[in-house]
């Protein structure tokens, strides 16, 4: 269980530089978004070839995959969106909102009880995940898209649960990143027309983002997306999704270093006492739920 938990920290910390991989690529979040999952899903589909995994599934399963997947994107594109409409740390603020969506969705399609305590624990990371940003109101518009995408990341974690339990998880990683690329080629008739303000689409690459690109899909989808599913065999979707909730602070760290490097596009990441403060009270919410988790079985083993 320590090596799955500092995998799960590892792919934590992978996430947590895609905010700043999205500041860095120049492409809008569509754009970006279709670009990501069309390198990820060539790259699984190369995999399963080499390792000569099967990939076949029934049509109504790969159905459901695919609605996976166009879940998967939204989740992307909202949350590229937040963080070109505020800041980094108050878009990964709104990632905040992650183990109180997963403690609500997690009951609600896996038919089990709401636990009190594991809501009780989402509300606890959304105060200190708010001290970490300290969101202004005038990107309150970044933080509630940021919202939104968390949201939508907690339904497809919950559906994971379930859908892991049948398929490997580089098929299963494969049939989503596909999903995702389609839905978007779908959508971008009505995105061009009504969305890009008559600029159209923006899929040509400059300057450094074929690299960025490369290391978004590769490192930070290929590998942390389909370890995260494989981890979650293991270990809870609400487990899962409130360890993602130390995310902020990894970017926000990653977003300082940017800026001492002067990096072009990152401004000041202001670490005040609300950011040490905050912190300690994501890092308590993570590591008391195990111990809530033991005392809950206890007790029904005594019930």
């Amino acid at each position: 269980m320590l090596n799955d938990y500092l995998r799960l920290h590892f792919i934590v910390l992978l996430w947590g530089f895609t905010a700043i991989l999205g500041k860095l690529i120049s492409v809008p979040p569509v754009e970006l978004v279709f670009w990501r999952t069309l390198l990820a899903s060539a790259g699984l589909a190369g995999l399963l070839l080499m390792r000569r995994q099967p990939w076949r599934v029934p049509a109504g399963e790969a159905l459901r995959l695919l609605g996976v997947g166009a879940l998967v994107a939204t989740h992307w594109i909202t949350f590229f969106l937040a963080a070109r409409l505020s800041s980094v740390s108050v878009c990964l603020a709104g990632m905040a909102t992650l183990a109180l969506w997963t403690s609500l969705l997690e009951p609600l399609l896996l038919w089990r009880r709401v636990r009190l305590y594991e809501v009780g624990l989402g509300l606890l990371t959304m105060v200190g995940l708010y001290l970490v940003s300290q969101a202004e109101l005038d990107q309150l518009a970044g933080l509630l898209v940021a919202m939104l995408s968390a949201g939508l990341s907690a339904l497809f974690s919950v559906l994971n649960v379930k859908l892991v339990k049948r398929h490997p998880p580089l098929r299963l990683t494969f049939y989503e990143m596909a999903g995702a690329c389609l839905s978007i080629a779908l959508f971008f008739p009505i995105y061009s027309r009504y969305f890009t303000g008559g600029a159209g689409l923006r899929l040509a690459l400059s300057g450094y983002d074929w690299l960025w690109l490369l290391v978004l899909a590769g490192v930070c989808t290929v590998y942390a997306f389909s370890t995260s599913v494989e981890l979650m065999k293991r270990i809870s979707a609400f487990v899962v999704n409130l360890t993602i909730n130390l995310e902020p602070v990894y970017g926000i760290l990653l977003a300082v270093l940017m800026y001492t490097l002067r990096i072009p596009g990152f401004g000041q990441e202001r670490l005040s006492t609300g950011f040490y403060l905050g912190t300690v009270v994501i890092l308590l919410s993570v590591l008391i739920h195990p111990v809530l988790d033991q005392w809950n079985q206890r007790r029904q083993v005594l019930v």
